[in-house]
């Protein structure tokens, strides 16, 4: 049987709106769409990232059309149609799929090149698949590499001096907004990760205090207590829009916190005082048609994609470096798929030569009495010495690149060659 093929499935940013991306987000968490995938014989190793930005599903199969149908439909079913899979679903396959990855973690594929919250965020998906026993030899090799290419990349590169996270992206739109910010009061809604580095971005421009409001209260408290602001319940949610200036939501609330219908009736509270809303969850929280109202401005995360554009060319720049690192990287991990191709065949062949070799020393053996434990050792080394002397030419062979011979062709020779496929490795008697 040939090697599985490394598959990866995917949308993000760049090949698919907001609109699309929100109905394929899996806002219920990983471990029921990782179960879902559990119940498909077609998939060896498995693997889901979902972000702000993209959904991908990382695994490894014989049959990819097979796989890639069963895959869509167990995860997907309903959500889209076949045209709209079509148009916007990403596939890349062994190299193309190990390059893809590198580039995301090494955050080269990101909104904003250089963040690195995707780091955190592929790592987090892999303690899921992990944990739910779902990856196995080839992706975990190839998960614990990216995490290293990620690190290298931005060790040798300065990619990450002047990058941006998309929370900074946010506060970077409040500013063009509003100006100096120094004064305003913000409210997060959610208390994830995207909410602190906000909340982080924020204090560092002046802003006057930091409201938290969250579904469970304990996680509101706890985040707004780092920032010495302080902490509402989400059903407080509409009382305070009446007291600050900039809302930025990041829940994962699987349906629209707030409506148009809200926002109104607290703008005549506000006497139309202008609100600020960004939106930076997926699926959305807040209701598009807030922008409708005067005076209430509202950005969603695609809208963030041409908010930092200072420092571009610099990233660009650093970017050129990143890219020759991944290009190396991908050539070692697909020297290891290829080498892992031999792996049993090699196996097999030093086993047989091992056990000819002893056979042949232990019947000179039999008829030696009285051996030293010494010369034990010693006969123990010629065993190793001689059996290393036979493997090393074909070892060889099978090892090092050949530009005009496959390594199937390769394998299949020294299979053929020491007759590894007709279980017999009795040698005949001279």
């Amino acid at each position: 049987m040939s090697r599985d093929t490394i598959v990866l499935l995917g949308v993000n940013h760049k090949t698919t709106p907001l609109a699309i991306r929100e109905k394929l987000a899996l806002s219920a968490g990983y471990d029921e769409p990782l179960l879902a995938l559990g119940q498909l014989e077609e998939l060896r190793e498995y693997y889901l990232l979902s972000t702000c930005n993209r959904v991908e599903i990382l695994f490894t199969c014989q049959n990819v059309e097979q796989a890639r149908t069963r895959v869509l439909e167990q995860l997907f079913a309903g959500t889209l149609s076949k045209e709209e899979f079509d148009q916007h679903i990403y596939q890349y396959l062994d190299g193309q799929a190990v390059e893809h990855l590198f580039l995301v973690a090494a955050s080269l594929d990101s909104m904003i090149v250089g963040e690195a919250q995707i780091l955190g965020q592929l790592k987090e998906a892999y303690r899921h698949a992990s944990r739910n026993g779902c990856s196995g030899f080839v992706l975990n090799k190839l998960l614990h590499k990216s995490f290293s290419v990620a690190k290298r990349v931005r060790t040798e590169t300065r990619i990450g001096a002047s990058a941006v996270s998309i929370s900074y992206a946010a506060v970077e739109l409040a500013r063009k907004i509003f100006g100096d910010l120094a004064g305003k009061k913000v409210m997060l809604v959610g208390a994830g990760e995207m909410a602190e580095l906000a909340a982080e971005h924020l204090l560092g421009q002046g802003v006057t205090e930091v409201i938290v409001a969250n579904r469970t209260l304990q996680r509101a408290i706890n985040l707004a207590r780092c920032f010495n602001g302080r902490a509402v319940s989400l059903e407080e949610l509409l009382d305070q829009l009446q007291h600050v200036d900039i809302i930025i939501s990041s829940t994962g609330a699987p349906d629209l916190i707030l409506h148009k219908k809200d926002v109104r009736s607290v703008m005549r509270e506000r006497r139309n005082r202008p609100l600020f809303f960004i939106d930076i969850a997926v699926p959305r929280d807040l209701d598009p048609a807030i922008n409708e109202l005067d005076n209430v401005y509202l950005y969603d995360i695609d809208d963030l994609h041409n908010v930092v554009e200072m420092n571009k060319s610099e990233r660009d720049k650093e970017a050129v470096k990143a890219q020759r690192i991944i290009a190396e990287e991908k050539l070692k991990f697909g020297k290891w798929l290829l080498n892992m191709e031999s792996t049993p065949t090699i196996i097999q062949l030093r086993t047989m030569v091992e056990e000819l070799v002893r056979g042949e020393v232990e019947k000179t053996m039999g008829r030696l009495e009285g051996l030293s434990e010494h010369d034990q050792e010693r006969t123990e080394k010629l065993v190793a010495a001689i059996t290393g002397k036979m493997l090393y030419r074909p070892l060889h062979y099978l090892k090092n690149e050949n530009h005009c011979i496959s390594l199937p062709d390769r394998i299949n020779t020294v299979r053929t060659l020491f007759q590894l496929d007709n279980g017999n490795h009795e040698q005949d008697a001279p």
